[in-house]
């Protein structure tokens, strides 16, 4: 875990930073393929953050020339630290890795 400061949206005049514990990608990443290779939807709460699983689905996503729904697991809060993975090519493929930490103050 890395501590780090994040800057945090509101209403108000001014954005407060605050600390805050941002695992390692290498467990992250390690905790999301243990949960494709189950295959199993999940979701709770993992180093500290909000996290999801979903398994690929056979349904055609609406509105989209994609044949299947792909496994995607999800952690963390967009516009602060968010972290996703997305087998979009297939569950026996790599997935497709999104990182959002622009509310890192570096």
């Amino acid at each position: 875990m890395l501590t780090v400061k994040a800057k945090i949206h509101s209403q108000t005049d001014y954005e407060p930073i605050l600390p805050l514990a941002i695992p390692d990608l290498k467990e992250v990443r390690a905790f999301a393929n243990h949960l494709h290779l189950l295959g199993k939807t999940w979701q709770g709460e993992i180093f500290g953050w909000s996290a999801e699983y979903t398994p690929e689905s056979d349904q055609k996503p609406f509105d989209t020339k994609m044949t299947f729904t792909p496994a995607e697991f999800m952690i963390g809060e967009s516009g602060i630290w968010f972290f996703s993975l997305m087998w979009e090519v297939g569950k026996d493929n790599e997935p497709v890795e999104f990182l959002d930490d622009r509310g890192l103050v570096k």
